[in-house]
């Protein structure tokens, strides 16, 4: 296993964060050595500016957090943040379309985004909290259809975070072929470490510094 910090996507996404408090993100990524900060688009340009000499890349989230807007204005938000500085970037399916079994455009959704950055890390977001088993199952089929590198469990928005079942869904699909991102709800070591040795790869949480040091947080991400 790599060290715990290396799978970690330090966050914040909440509507009142402020410029001040993106700097201290980035100041916290680079102290800590996180693989990432994720942020909302507005920021990224600040993000990567902050980070230009440091290895800490920047993760954007798209379409967030209920993923109910158009193809096209989802591919707009991605492109902009891609030309800002992002490195990877987390969009939110369509959930509406998959409850709807409208799985062709699920799927055209995601490639619509996938395709203004074909070199870029795209990970898309399944909101797990919503969908019955079957229905992660079929979300993690069309997420890779469409171009996921990695398909997420949650915003860390919906009525609950990722759990163990959620990625172990996720990973009987996804197989050594697409990666798995388990975001929301992780808060201590112990849980970090159990989603890695159940697959995940990449960790979205705000709680990144209590993880390394050993403490459990009280963040609501």
């Amino acid at each position: 296993m790599k060290s715990l910090n290396n799978y970690i996507d330090h966050t914040l996404l909440k509507a009142t964060a402020t410029k001040k408090d993106i700097q201290k993100l980035c100041e916290e990524a680079v102290t800590y050595q996180f693989f990432s900060v994720c942020v909302n688009s507005c920021y990224v340009s600040i993000a990567k500016e902050f980070l230009k000499h440091s290895k800490v890349k920047v993760c954007s989230v798209i379409g967030f957090p209920l993923g109910a807007m158009s193809s096209k204005s989802k591919a707009a938000e991605a492109q902009i943040a891609i030309q800002n500085g992002a490195d990877e970037i987390d969009m939110v399916m369509n959930i509406g379309y998959l409850k709807n079994k409208d799985f062709d455009s699920v799927c055209k959704d995601i490639e619509a985004v996938k395709n203004v950055m074909p070199n870029n890390t795209l990970k898309v977001i399944l909101e797990t909290c919503y969908l019955e088993d079957d229905e992660i199952i079929k979300a993690s089929e069309l997420a890779i259809k469409g171009g996921a590198n990695f398909i997420k469990t949650s915003t860390g928005f919906g009525t609950r975070g990722a759990s163990m079942q959620d990625v172990k869904l996720m990973k009987d699909v996804a197989k050594d072929t697409t990666k798995i991102k388990a975001s929301g709800g992780i808060k201590d070591a112990k849980t970090a470490i159990e989603y890695i040795n159940a697959g995940a790869e990449r960790l979205g949480t705000s709680s990144g510094i209590a993880i390394i040091k050993g403490e459990i947080s009280n963040s609501s991400y």
